[in-house]
């Protein structure tokens, strides 16, 4: 019996290492189908505030006291990552919404998005391309946890110009959303151990299945906007992206930061909790569907650019340490 359990557990491992790695195919293809036939999952649209809260609080569940060690070991990388989300995402947006001469309703969906903290999956990439794994997970639950404050009110500074903003509803919102799952699985994780290990392993398949069903929903419920947009939307969205991952990559070049380090941060600034986004969105721009838009569709091109990326960094990686035992071994020969 214990032998077919582990052979069960093995298999389902195998099963949720193989739905992370194709994640962004998941997206691709439950946002095609969103557009083609929205009534499947506009209905969906009611729950993702509870959606967002389960996968938080798988989050809550995962960190660690080492987590914060991390802080505590490598303050200077985490303070550049840190400092480098809530400035240079959100300035990104503003300049590229008066670049475009966006129109309101998309200006603050772009804001929105580059205000909202680092995503969970920066972590998971982070390890893809070998960059420092432990700094990624720092700066995620550092962001996550600063959200609460910093995105309402640098959101309200950068947006408050096209629409009336509510930050003391929104810091609220986020708070329900964010913070509390996550310090309820904090919570559980303390007094259930044994439970919560078992759990933890689930995580990743859930969180998968959740950012897909959030974007396919919004997908579904904004099918006229994108439609009429898309293309401008997407256009922007992978300029934000792109720039964030080089604007994050080279400032911590110029602050010093070792190689993976630098993977690190930039992965972080350039992937962002667009499930955040979308949710924010669906509660306080309502009248305005396009509004979550931009976060739906950076939610399905930072899974499609940020593997890519993974991919290019670990085989240079790789090359570098082949190259160098290559170098090694020649030295030794006689």
């Amino acid at each position: 019996m214990d032998l077919q359990q582990g052979k069960r557990m093995a298999a389902f491992l195998s099963f949720n290492q193989w739905i992370q790695k194709t994640f962004a195919f998941w997206v691709v293809l439950f946002s095609g189908i969103a557009l083609w036939m929205p009534e499947l999952f506009i209905w969906l649209k009611a729950y993702i505030p509870w959606v967002l809260g389960l996968i938080m609080f798988g989050m809550g569940m995962t960190m660690t006291a080492a987590d914060f060690k991390g802080v505590l070991q490598s303050p200077k990388a985490v303070l550049i990552g840190v400092a480098a989300q809530f400035i240079v995402m959100p300035g990104l947006a503003y300049a590229l919404c008066q670049l475009f001469a966006l129109p309101a309703e998309i200006a603050v969906g772009v804001i929105l998005v580059g205000c909202c903290p680092g995503g969970t999956a920066s972590n998971v990439i982070t390890y893809m391309a070998r960059g420092n794994t432990a700094l990624s997970v720092a700066c995620t639950s550092v962001s996550t946890l600063l959200a609460p404050l910093l995105t309402p009110a640098i959101f309200y500074l950068l947006a408050s110009q096209w629409i009336e903003i509510n930050a003391l509803s929104m810091l609220l919102s986020i708070l329900q959303v964010v913070l509390f799952p996550i310090l309820l699985g904090l919570i559980a994780r303390s007094l259930f151990k044994r439970q919560v290990e078992s759990y933890i392993q689930v995580m990743p398949l859930i969180s998968v299945l959740g950012i897909v069903a959030i974007v396919a929903a919004i997908i579904a419920g904004s099918k006229a906007q994108i439609l009429e947009s898309g293309l401008l939307i997407l256009g922007v969205v992978m300029l934000h992206n792109g720039l964030g991952y080089l604007l994050g990559f080279w400032a911590s070049r110029l602050l010093h930061l070792p190689y993976a380090d630098c993977k690190a941060v930039a992965i972080e600034v350039g992937m962002q909790n667009s499930g955040l986004g979308v949710a924010l969105a669906a509660a306080h721009f309502a009248a305005s569907p396009v509004t979550a838009v931009p976060s739906a569709i950076f939610s399905l091109w930072h899974n499609i650019s940020g593997p890519a990326l993974a991919s290019y960094w670990a085989s240079r990686t790789g090359r570098a340490q082949q190259k160098a035992l290559q170098d090694a071994s020649s030295s030794e020969a006689p």
